[in-house]
């Protein structure tokens, strides 16, 4: 009989490391608990695209169509995904949402003879010889517990129900965060109608262009991530400034801390497709971050009082993991996984999708899954 695997995630990362471990030769299920793949794709906003260009996007069996683009579209990434499940005649169970992980049985000096995981589910108990757990980097909406909050008068929403400018034309708009999704959201806004946008920065970004030309932005993250980080610090302040004009007044200074000392920190730069000259136009304003709400006014770090319509709160997310494997010692710092980029966590136990490295996720995502799929492949053979 082969070896049984659950994937918990029916997301890119989810997909990925199915369609390797099935390759392999490993009876695969993978277990979601929305109607759909790609469900978290499916509820971004309309205009998003992939930040990383098509060609090193594609996941392992199936590259991306051409037709898509260099950037690929929400909509085309959900047909993608839909297209590889079905390519790749991947077994889901949708509706199933996994609620615990426990490792069962006796085992050998080095934990792993007969040792089975049981997979507790909505649906009943599941046990398999390895579980991946992919249920994403962007799992549960986090909103900052600012004091006041309760009390204003405005809208607090979060950056995950935003889908386009249209319910906030005339509207006075306070984005909150600037990663990736605070700056397009905010540029959306701009241009999609908003009466004002204002953009609260804790700390200033690191900004790279997209591309310049063909030469995508994707293609330095891969050249970069070997080199020594007081060098790639040292490199980005003089590219910086060569690629845009100075800001510093306008409220995103160029950062303190080198951008290979921030990504190691979990802060990807900022992709600019607009954000830069957004700020010089006066479209988008730069304020200092909310200290916290009074009534119908929000209060800036630096005094500053503002009545905004609705404040658009950019502000990440959990990955909420500790519910279902807590127990287990496999989370460190935040919740966050002691093993990636393919390497166990436990015998027989593997997370993807849980990094965001300036490589593209798509691409890491992929390199995840086949290295999965060999860890697992060796990990049965020594059982």
């Amino acid at each position: 009989m082969p070896h049984t695997a659950y994937v918990i995630g029916a997301g890119p990362a989810g997909l990925a490391a199915a369609a390797a471990l099935q390759a392999k030769g490993v009876d695969v299920t993978v277990l979601e608990k929305s109607e759909h793949v790609g469900n978290a794709w499916r509820h971004h906003y309309d205009r998003l695209h992939l930040h990383t260009t098509r060609g090193l996007s594609g996941l392992p069996g199936l590259p991306i169509p051409r037709e898509f683009g260099r950037w690929v579209a929400r909509d085309d990434v959900v047909r993608y995904l839909e297209a590889y499940t079905k390519h790749h005649d991947l077994r889901i169970e949708h509706g199933v949402e996994v609620t615990r992980l426990d490792r069962e049985g006796p085992a050998d000096g080095e934990g792993r003879a007969h040792r089975t995981w049981t997979v507790t589910t909505t649906a009943g108990p599941r046990t398999a010889d390895a579980v991946v757990v992919a249920t994403g980097y962007n799992h549960t909406p986090h909103v900052p517990d600012w004091p006041g909050a309760d009390g204003f008068t405005g809208q607090i929403v979060h950056a995950s129900h935003y889908r386009n400018p249209a319910p906030h034309a005339g509207q006075d708009v306070l984005v909150v965060g600037v990663g990736n999704t605070g700056a397009e959201i905010a540029q959306d806004l701009a241009e999609g109608g908003a009466a004002s946008v204002r953009l609260a920065v804790r700390t200033p970004p690191h900004i790279v262009r997209r591309n310049q030309g063909p030469w995508a932005a994707q293609y330095t993250g891969l050249l970069v991530r070997h080199l020594p980080t007081a060098l790639v610090d040292a490199l980005s302040v003089p590219v910086r400034r060569a690629s845009f004009p100075d800001v510093s007044h306008l409220g995103l200074p160029i950062p303190a801390v080198g951008l290979a000392s921030r990504v190691a920190q979990g802060a990807i730069p900022v992709q600019d497709i607009g954000l830069v000259a957004a700020v010089e136009s006066g479209a988008i304003q730069v304020v200092a971050p909310i200290e916290r709400f009074d009534g119908g006014e929000v209060v800036l770090a630096d005094g500053a009082r503002l009545a905004p319509d609705v404040v658009l709160a950019a502000t990440g997310y959990r990955r909420a993991l500790e519910p279902v494997l807590g127990h287990l010692g496999v989370l460190g710092e935040r919740g966050k996984p002691i093993a990636t980029n393919g390497r166990p966590a436990a015998p027989g136990l593997y997370f993807t999708g849980f990094t965001n490295p300036i490589s593209g996720m798509f691409l890491e995502m992929a390199a995840d899954a086949r290295r999965i799929a060999r860890n697992a492949a060796r990990y049965f053979d020594s059982a």
